[in-house]
C-alpha cells in the first residue's frame, strides 16, 4: 500500500468526518489535501538533510581521501501510525496537531564507519545555521539497557516552498556499520518473530551488543594509528 492509500485510508476512519453528505465529503477532501501536504513538508526536509549530508561526504572525500558515510537510509511514518499516535495521546486527528505533537513522522538514519565519524556529523549537523536542534540523546556513551547504541538527533529544518518558508523536524539516527548490524537483528528477533523473548535471550543480546562494541573500540583505535592521530 503506498503512503497516499494509508492516508485515505486513515482519513475515512476519522470519527469527525464519517457521517454522509456533501459537508462531510467536503471535510474529508480538505483533510486529506492538508495530509498530502503536510507529507510533502516532511519528504522535503528529509531530501534538504539528505542533500546536505551527501555535500558532507563529498567534502570529506576531497580533502581526507576518504567518505565517512556509509549509507543513509530515510523514512516516514505511515498515516496509520501518525493517527494511532494522536489518538494514544488524546489529541484531536488533524495535520496540525500532528506537525505539533509527533517529532518522528520524518527519519534518517545514517550508517558511518568509524565512532569518530559520528561525532563529526552530528557537530556539523547542529552548526548550520539555519538548522535548529530540538533534541538529542548519546546512547553510544550512554547505551540503553538492552545494549543499543546510536546518537540520536532531533533537528528542525526549514523547507523553502514556493510561497513561504516552513520547518518540519526531523529525527536522525547515526550509528556505525557494527552498531546498525547489532540493532537490525535485534529489532528482528524482538519484534520480528512470533517467539517470547525471554530475560536470558535479552541477557545474551546484550552481551552480544557488548562485544559488538569492544570491536567497534579497537576499529576506531586501529585507523587512529594507522592514520597518525593517536
Amino acid at each position: 500500500m503506498s503512503e497516499l492509500d494509508f492516508y485515505i485510508e486513515g482519513i475515512q476512519q476519522l470519527p469527525a468526518i464519517v457521517e454522509k453528505g456533501p459537508a462531510a465529503q467536503e471535510q474529508v477532501a480538505r483533510t486529506f489535501s492538508e495530509f498530502v501536504d503536510l507529507a510533502h513538508l516532511y519528504e522535503s526536509a528529509i531530501e534538504v538533510v539528505k542533500t546536505y549530508l551527501g555535500i558532507l561526504d563529498s567534502e570529506f572525500s576531497i580533502k581526507f581521501q576518504r567518505n565517512p558515510i556509509h549509507d543513509i537510509k530515510s523514512r516516514m511514518k505511515s498515516a496509520e501510525s501518525i493517527i494511532g499516535k494522536l489518538q494514544k495521546k488524546g489529541i484531536p486527528l488533524t495535520p496540525e496537531n500532528a506537525r505539533k505533537n509527533l517529532l518522528d513522522i520524518a527519519g534518517i538514519r545514517v550508517t558511518c564507519y568509524y565512532i569518530s565519524d559520528i561525532y563529526v556529523l552530528a557537530e556539523m549537523l547542529s552548526h548550520r545555521d539555519d538548522f535548529t536542534v530540538i533534541k538529542q540523546k548519546d546512547y553510544i556513551k550512554h547505551p540503553k539497557p538492552s545494549g543499543y547504541r546510536s546518537y540520536h538527533m532531533i533537528i528542525n529544518v526549514p523547507v523553502y516552498l514556493s510561497a513561504q518558508k516552513k520547518y518540519a523536524p526531523v529525527e536522525i539516527q547515526i550509528r556505525t556499520i557494527a552498531m546498525d548490524f547489532w540493532a537490525s537483528l535485534e529489532h528482528q528477533l524482538r519484534y520480528k518473530t512470533s517467539a517470547a523473548i525471554t530475560p536470558e535471550i535479552s541477557a545474551e543480546l546484550k552481551e552480544c551488543a557488548e562485544r559488538i562494541a569492544q570491536t567497534d573500540m579497537q576499529m576506531q583505535k586501529l585507523y587512529m594509528e594507522i592514520n597518525g592521530l593517536d
